[in-house]
């Protein structure tokens, strides 16, 4: 609500402002823009000085006619004054240049004079209107266009968010929490999980190579056809082999899906997992207080028509954490290029081991982002589940140590 408040005060300053200065009779007098631009008297202080300055040249020099001079104040006028005022200011210019020229002329050549002097001017200032009147139509389609792809992008942003888990899985004994934060509208990274059965979920982090739109829309892809295998008998190295088949069909060499899929047991108390050239998700055993790496057995999805992968697996007790991540929390330097690090993540991740998933999850956010300070660089996405089958409970973020 406070956001929508600021918004809309935002919005109302410059009409408020319009109002105010439009009131201004002074104003009436200059172009639209440049009256809601800058100061009022800078502009007309510009024309009438610029004729001034000509007029007592010309009254000065009586030898030669100084009329092509006039161009300059006409030409400023073009580009400050409203179209009346600015075809209104050859006029001027004409009878200022008929005053102050010599007297000693014939009145059929002075009248001639003028004439071919207004035509110029006019000319003059046709163009140069001619010019500003296109470059204020080019604008505005620029900013039309710029406003039409803002929506489309907020509308493929609210389409991918469709794609990530709105409600957690009801698995007895583990915990899950998981974000995306992409660094534009729309990103490449994807996180999902679904229930296999009463007792097992499995869990799914994505990286598409590359931002923005191109990356969304293969994300969108990988999405699609995860959510497609949920309707399909549970097996990971298929599921991995079909989605490679169908990524490589549709996409290019340079682009390609870091995949990492993984299953969690509560009952048999076991992860299987398979690691397609994704980064290495932390596996915090309780009991130890150490960290171990789930690494990448296998090349991206997308890169060969065939994908060959080992399925790994661990052996889960309780307290355990398991914290998948994208490169954006790894990746996300501070104003010095150092990156935060792996280091950094796991040092984090001990710090955090007794709180909940959503907590720990947040510290880890928290942590990256003020490390970057400056915000992120590429998408991030966090995923953590905690492993709680006999039931023990997890502290809350105040209780986080220094």
């Amino acid at each position: 609500m406070n956001e929508l408040v600021h918004s809309a005060i935002r919005e109302s300053k410059p009409a408020v402002l319009r109002g105010l200065r439009e009131g201004v009779p002074l104003l009436s007098v200059l172009r639209k823009d440049v009256a809601l631009s800058g100061p009022a008297w800078l502009p007309l202080a510009l024309v009438w000085g610029a004729v001034s300055a000509v007029a007592y040249a010309d009254h000065v020099v009586v030898s030669i006619s100084l009329v092509y001079l006039y161009i300059l104040p006409l030409a400023v006028g073009a580009i400050f004054l409203r179209k009346g005022l600015s075809y209104g200011l050859i006029v001027v210019c004409v009878l200022f240049h008929d005053y102050y020229s010599p007297r000693y002329i014939n009145p059929g050549l002075r009248i001639f004079h003028n004439l071919s002097a207004i035509l110029c001017f006019a000319l003059v200032v046709y163009v140069i209107r001619r010019y500003i009147e296109q470059r204020e139509a080019l604008a505005r389609t620029v900013r039309q266009q710029r406003d039409d792809l803002l929506k489309d992008v907020e509308l493929a942003a609210q389409v991918q968010r469709l794609f990530l888990p709105s409600a957690k899985p009801a698995i007895p004994g583990l915990e899950i929490a998981g974000m995306m934060h992409p660094a534009r509208g729309v990103g490449g990274d994807y996180y999902d999980y679904f229930p296999v059965d009463a007792h097992t979920t499995q869990v799914i982090v994505a990286d598409v190579a590359g931002k923005g739109v191109p990356a969304a829309l293969l994300m969108s892809a990988t999405a699609a056809t995860m959510r497609l295998e949920a309707n399909h008998d549970r097996n990971i190295l298929q599921q991995v082999e079909r989605l490679n088949s169908g990524i490589h069909s549709v996409s290019d060499s340079d682009r390609f899906v870091t995949l990492l899929v993984a299953e969690i047991d509560a009952q048999d108390r076991t992860l299987r997992y398979v690691n397609c050239g994704h980064n290495p998700a932390l596996l915090f055993r309780a009991k130890t207080g150490t960290l171990s790496l789930l690494n990448s057995s296998c090349p991206p999805i997308g890169l060969s028509p065939e994908e060959i992968c080992e399925l790994a697996s661990e052996d889960l007790v309780a307290g355990d954490l398991l914290v998948f991540y994208t490169d954006g929390v790894t990746e996300a330097e501070n104003q010095r290029g150092e990156e935060f690090g792996m280091e950094r993540l796991s040092a984090t991740v001990r710090r955090g081991s007794s709180l909940s998933a959503s907590d720990l999850m947040t510290n880890i956010y928290n942590a990256a982002a003020d490390f970057c300070s400056d915000g992120f660089g590429d998408d991030v996405t966090l995923l953590v589940v905690k492993c709680n089958f006999d039931g023990s409970s997890t502290v809350s973020s105040q209780n986080i140590p220094e």
